[in-house]
């Protein structure tokens, strides 16, 4: 047996009883993943969110005079400062700004992008150039340099398909969300071993991974209750969700989940409108549930897309651009606006600039929430300055 296929086969947890030996997978609930109590938690924006029209440069008569069928105006808009504003739909956005709990990343983007959906967020899950190809993500290289074997609830994909970014040499993730059933049982502690250690290797994943889905049982139950009223999105749900492991004390430093129809080639007021009112609202909930807890400084909330749209509009519409605003919320940010305005009388090929490399995102995320050296795993950008 191939151990890195068969760890292909296992990182996804799927619900049913995997009977093993105890003392197999007992290692499963170590807790060396890092010090203190930070967790990450990514919101990836798929499709190519319009970033131009999600934090605006309304003052900007470049903005209107190159989207006048799009264009937003300045009396609906959510006041940010500096020059830039929210959409009117991202009101929750705009007060977690002004409360100095959110930096806003501007024009991220790297050199010689791609403007393909499935490249390009390939290229952001695992941290590559654009030129180059990895098997595994950034977070799962993370993972696995913390850990001697492997954790099935070091991260937690709230989805229902696989994340490329956590996938590592060992399934140091599980992916499931609220609506995955996760009764358990004991397991046989009786049963022998065999005479096959591939066998028997087999037996510890599955066994492990039973075990995690049991953590994030008990999780769920020790979660204080919240005062905090969630949308009914899918989104939202998912938010609520990781909200209680976090309050329950599942020791996962990492959450990913995602919201899909960003790509708006055309009626895109309506529904760029429609998506982001349910990003802002179980973001906002989230926020305000986890600060309730006393846990902002602990939990930061990253919202990212794998690009952003084309400068002017193709009529009702947008097409596939290159850079856009990162939103990173709680974690001890510093609540400033990096990178600089958009700059739209200077465009690269009719698009947006980037400014910022995101890989200086990461580097800064594992470096300043973790104490960990992102060179370590292929990151050698320098940490954004004025994040944390």
């Amino acid at each position: 047996m191939n151990r890195r296929n068969f760890f292909k086969l296992t990182g996804t947890f799927t619900g049913g009883l995997l009977v093993v030996p105890d003392f197999l997978y007992s290692f499963g609930m170590q807790d060396n993943l890092a010090k203190g109590d930070s967790s990450l938690v990514f919101i990836q924006l798929s499709g190519g969110n319009d970033g131009l029209n999600t934090f605006i440069p309304y003052k900007d008569e470049m903005y209107r005079r190159l989207r006048p069928n799009i264009a937003l105006s300045s009396n609906d808009v959510a006041a940010a400062g500096e020059g830039m504003a929210f959409h009117p739909a991202m009101k929750g956005f705009a007060e977690i700004l002004q409360q100095g709990n959110m930096s806003v990343a501007q024009n991220v983007g790297y050199p010689e992008p791609v403007l393909s959906h499935f490249r390009g967020q390939e290229i952001w899950q695992t941290a590559s150039a654009s030129n180059e190809y990895l098997t595994e993500g950034w977070l799962g290289r993370f993972l696995d340099h913390h850990y001697k074997d492997h954790h099935p609830t070091a991260a937690i994909n709230a989805d229902k398909i696989d994340n490329l970014a956590l996938r590592g040499i060992e399934p140091n993730s599980m992916t499931l969300t609220y609506r995955n059933n996760l009764n358990t049982k004991e397991q046989d502690s009786t049963l022998k071993l065999s005479d096959n250690p591939q066998l028997d290797f087999v037996r510890k994943i599955a066994g492990s991974i039973s075990e995690g889905s049991s953590e994030v049982q008990r999780a769920l139950n020790n979660a204080t209750a919240s005062e905090t009223t969630y949308p009914k999105s899918e989104l939202g749900k998912n938010m609520e969700w990781i909200a209680k492991l976090i309050k329950g004390g599942l020791n996962s430093k990492i959450y990913y989940t995602s919201l899909t129809g960003f790509d708006t080639h055309q009626n895109q007021l309506l529904a760029h409108s429609s998506k982001l009112s349910i990003l802002n609202d179980a973001v906002y909930s989230f926020y305000k549930d986890i600060k309730a807890a006393k846990k902002l400084d602990e939990v930061t909330v990253v919202v990212f897309s794998e690009f952003g749209r084309r400068v002017a509009d193709n009529g009702t519409g947008t097409d596939h651009g290159k850079a856009a605003p990162m939103f990173i919320i709680g974690g001890g940010t510093k609540g400033k606006l990096l990178g600089g305005n958009p700059n739209l009388a200077d465009l690269d090929n009719g698009d947006v600039k980037h400014t910022i490399d995101f890989r200086s995102v990461y580097a800064s995320l594992l470096k300043d929430k973790f104490s960990f050296n992102p060179a370590l795993i292929g990151i050698n950008n320098q940490p954004l300055k004025g994040l944390f």
